[in-house]
């Protein structure tokens, strides 16, 4: 009985807590339940609005929101993990971003792109004997650079 009453008071004021949250006035619950489910509609459209205003899309196989484009840079013992995301690829970017390796004098250990609709770089680059002073923001920087070029 004692368990009954103490999940009865707790979901009292679960509902006191969703009715404060979505400014409801109603008072049974399943009237909350509906104020509070227009209320999140209301939230979406609002988000959706932001982004808009902001040019942020969603993309339709995943409902995260990225930002594109993407570069990452990860140190690593020797050299950097590159990896590049580009909702669209153009002529030359791959040409251009690997300049831009080359400017910086990373040699490409390994690589794997794809450049069909999108553009995807995973690349390992390791700083050349001549050249020791790269650090992962210039990395960065520079394949930033290249990608602008290409726009």
């Amino acid at each position: 009985m004692a368990s009954r009453d103490k999940t009865r008071a707790s979901l009292e004021q679960t509902l006191q807590q969703l009715r404060d949250v979505t400014n409801s006035t109603a008072l049974n619950k399943a009237s909350i339940i509906v104020d509070a489910s227009k209320y999140i509609e209301e939230l979406k459209q609002k988000v959706e609005g932001l982004n808009s205003e902001l040019g942020i899309t969603e993309s339709s196989s995943n409902s995260q929101i990225h930002e594109l484009p993407a570069v990452t840079v990860k140190t690593l013992e020797k050299g950097f993990l590159i990896n590049v995301l580009l909702e669209k690829n153009s002529p030359g970017m791959l040409v251009s971003v690997l300049e831009a390796f080359e400017e910086l004098g990373l040699d490409v250990l390994d690589a794997r792109v794809s450049c069909e609709d999108s553009f995807q770089l995973e690349a390992v680059g390791r700083e050349s004997h001549k050249n020791d002073s790269v650090d992962a923001q210039m990395v960065k920087q520079a394949v930033l650079r290249a990608m602008k070029k290409e726009e």
